[in-house]
């Protein structure tokens, strides 16, 4: 996930008077309501066993330092070429933090379970040695701890850093500010390696503060700030230092720090390489890269290469050519050495075009076989946004409604299940499992209800047959000019009668398998899978709307199954015809059509108020590695046809995703992800915090792009924010939650996977959790060490 620049006027000011800190690079990258009436929410849970959530442990095969071999050289994949290596600039971004965290100190890292662990390679201490009548925070630094140049980390950077990022002055071109705001002033203490930290208002989460810690010439002056640390860093304090940032190549390349005092690293170099996604299974088989975070295809085609590995030469029942049938292979074989010289020289073509990519995907198989995939799940969670500003959501039955009609468990399970990950549901907006801070609020809104979420769409006032027939939903686009017109002039001349047994239309989906999909799960050498449902006409609603819920009760495959998308296809009966009559047959007018069964609960029909039919946007990205999620939009989408809310899917680039769309509020419905953290008091209120109008009338909405927020939860974020007991803070994060749920803005579906390739002989490295990286202990490992793990 990425974080998104200024949209459209609505962002807040970096001087703001609300605390900045931006999530760079971290979203697979959103109206006022007043505080609702519900009861006590505080520790409401969904009503199962498992308010604690699963915990996964993270995959990386760790090995003693022992173990691993000194020297060597790897090669990492990242999604981009960092634009600056500041990382309190707007523009940084993931491969930036990654950057920083191998060459720049970190006074705190992450462990497993997502706590603030302090970092003893730079700190001997660090606490609070004072709560009245200010917060005093006393910082030792580990007596060895030195920059590049040779001069100690100490109280001067801790001051160039402060007032670079406190947000008084505004030549400082900073994206946060979070926390820094919060402090008086910063001296030297009883000796050169004491840094005391004032606070003006108490900060729970001071830990955040001074990770990454920069050195005083980058933040010492806004010139330097601002253009200084950009294409490089000069003074470093980490295992490695940066050697080279090309931009041309796309690479980044760090070698070993010799001025480094602690455990030296293992490796010789480690290159950040820049490869998308959709090319990193080539990029992996092609000897490019050692460690790649890849999608579930990838995942799939390594499982398969392993698999394959006694094929010995046969052809492979996956990739190119393999789902082409015998009879297809003859018939393309009549043609090309048939009499018809133009089509036998163009099928000729085709199948030398077959036959080089058949050997292309069996190379690259065979190459993908020396590589494992370590899974655990990732430190972010996917959820449903819904627009509070944008038509029926903003009402907040509606999207309470929409909450209860959906089944998080079956969406959790069709993404995570086929990786043999646990496949729940998140409980919380704000932790993840096995955070002290996580507790299952869900139950401040309600378990999955169909008949909860009709009636609550019934009390907002949207009933059956309260559209009006005929006509079509706002924005729809529902086909060409000459399908419109064909369909036009196919109802004049059919009015009053329906085709009996004739739902072809409605059997095919966009997910579903065609002939030629050729790699596991879809089409082959892609992450991406795109494509755009438009809107059916208003007419003949009721018939529509009960074949799409026949439709859906047969897609509830998990994803990466046989017919994922699934379709629920009209069943034969005994003699080999369709049940209800012979396609194509017309009835007289007066005749009932056939109806379709319906799950229990089922709406009668799409749901409409005021002569307009219930539809909501919901827009989707069409990318590479987005498969799942655009599989995930569609299961939603038949789960709310359901209840009569009916769904326009719109596919956009990811370019234009974040900033137009969900950043400017250009949407209903859609699907993104947010980092977790460990400091959800800082880092979650600007994502959930209640918009305010600006002078000009914009909201000002901060990183809320849902623009659901209240005045309740933005007090629990700011109590939680400035409490110095850590369990009475945990308790107002919680309590934050349930009003969070309660709101219906975000409703979190489930933790997302993290896939990494890697050697096999690689240690130290892989699927990290929450946990923050120790690069100095990356390496490979001995051979008798290798060998024993064979054994």
């Amino acid at each position: 996930m990425s974080h998104v620049g200024v949209p459209r006027g609505e962002a807040a000011p970096a001087n703001h008077r609300r605390p900045q800190r931006t999530r760079a690079a971290r979203c697979l990258a959103l109206v006022t309501a007043g505080v609702l009436g519900l009861p006590a929410l505080a520790g409401c849970g969904s009503g199962d066993d498992e308010a604690q959530g699963v915990v996964v442990p993270q995959d990386i095969a760790p090995a003693g330092r022992d173990q691993v071999a000194d020297g060597g050289a790897v090669r990492w994949a990242v999604d981009t070429t960092p634009a600056t290596l500041n990382a309190f600039q707007a523009d940084a971004d993931a491969s930036t933090t990654r950057i920083a965290g191998a060459v720049l100190p970190s006074l705190f890292t992450l462990d497993e379970r997502g706590r603030p662990q302090r970092n003893p390679d730079y700190l001997e201490s660090a606490e609070i040695v004072e709560r009245e009548p200010k917060q005093v925070v006393l910082y030792k630094m580990n007596q060895q701890a030195v920059w590049s140049d040779g001069r100690e980390i100490g109280a001067p950077d801790f001051v160039a850093q402060w007032r670079a990022l406190n947000g008084r002055d505004t030549a400082y071109w900073t994206a946060r500010n979070a926390g820094y705001e919060r402090i008086e002033r910063i001296e030297r203490g009883a000796n050169d390696l004491e840094v005391r930290v004032t606070f003006a208002k108490p900060y729970a989460d001071w830990r955040s503060l001074f990770t990454p810690l920069y050195p005083k010439d980058v933040m010492g002056k806004p010139n330097s700030f601002n253009d200084g640390a950009r294409a490089g860093l000069k003074t470093t304090a980490g295992p490695f230092t940066l050697k080279e940032l090309d931009r041309a190549s796309g690479e980044a390349t760090l070698e070993r720090n010799p001025r480094w005092w602690g455990q030296s690293s293992k490796l010789d170099t480690l290159v950040f390489r820049t490869v998308t996604r959709d090319k990193r299974a080539a990029a992996l088989a092609a000897g490019e890269l050692d460690i790649a975070d890849i999608g579930r295809s990838t995942a799939d085609r390594v499982a398969l290469a392993a698999r394959d590995a006694g094929a010995k030469g046969q052809q492979l029942n996956h990739g190119p050519g393999a789902a082409v049938t015998p009879a297809a292979a003859l018939r393309s074989w009549a043609i090309a050495h048939g009499s018809a010289e133009e089509e036998a020289a163009v099928e000729l073509e085709a199948r030398r075009k077959s036959r080089e990519a058949i050997k292309k995907y069996a190379d690259e198989q065979a190459a993908l076989r020396g590589f494992v995939i370590r899974k655990s799940l990732e430190p972010a969670y996917t959820q449903l946004a819904l627009n509070g500003t944008s038509g029926p959501l903003t009402d907040d039955r509606v999207r309470r409604a929409v909450a209860r009609a959906i089944d998080r468990r079956a969406l959790a399970e069709a993404v995570l299940k086929p990786l043999g990950l646990p496949a729940h549901p998140l409980g919380s907006h704000l932790a993840l499992a096995d955070q002290e801070a996580y507790a299952d609020s869900s139950g401040a809104l309600g378990d999955q209800d169909t008949e909860a979420a009709q009636a609550l769409l019934a009390d907002a006032g949207w009933k059956p047959g309260g559209a009006a027939a005929g006509q079509k939903p706002d924005g729809a686009k529902a086909g060409s000019a000459a399908e419109k017109k064909e369909k036009s002039t196919e109802s004049e001349a059919d009015d009053g009668m329906y085709i009996v047994g004739d739902e072809s239309d409605s059997d095919s989906k966009p997910g579903d398998s065609k002939p030629g999909d050729s790699k596991p799960g879809g089409s082959y050498g892609t992450e991406s899978g795109t494509y755009v449902l438009a809107p059916a006409p208003a007419a003949a609603l009721q018939g529509q709307a009960l074949r799409m819920q026949a439709r859906f009760i047969g897609a509830k495959g998990s994803i990466g199954a046989k017919d994922s998308a699934g379709s629920a296809r009209t069943k034969d009966s005994a003699d080999g015809k369709k049940k209800g009559g012979v396609a194509g047959a017309y009835a007289p007018l007066g005749t009932a059509a056939p109806t379709a069964p319906a799950e229990a609960g089922a709406a009668r029909g799409p749901l409409g108020k005021n002569g307009k039919p219930l539809t909501l946007r919901f827009v989707l990205p069409s990318g590479p590695g987005s498969e799942s999620l655009r599989t995930v939009g569609e299961k939603i989408s038949g789960m709310l046809e359901r209840v009569g809310v009916r769904t326009e899917m719109v596919k956009v680039s990811d370019d234009s995703y974040f900033k137009d769309h969900i950043a400017s509020g250009d949407y209903d419905l859609a699907l993104y992800s947010w980092p977790a953290t460990a400091y959800p008091a800082t880092d979650a209120r600007p994502i959930f915090a209640k918009p305010e109008p600006a002078a000009d009338g914009t909201l000002v909405v901060e990183q809320n792009y849902t623009r659901v927020g209240t005045d309740h939860i933005d007090q629990l974020f700011d109590q939680a924010m400035a409490e110095l007991d850590e369990a009475a803070a945990r308790d107002l994060v919680k309590r934050a939650d349930a009003r969070i749920w309660a709101a219906a803005g975000s409703i979190p579906l489930f933790q997302r996977p993290e896939l990494v390739a890697v050697k096999p002989g690689l240690a130290n490295v892989g699927a990290f959790g929450f946990a923050t990286p120790r690069y100095q202990d990356i390496g490979f490992k001995k051979a008798e060490t290798a060998k024993q793990g064979k054994n």
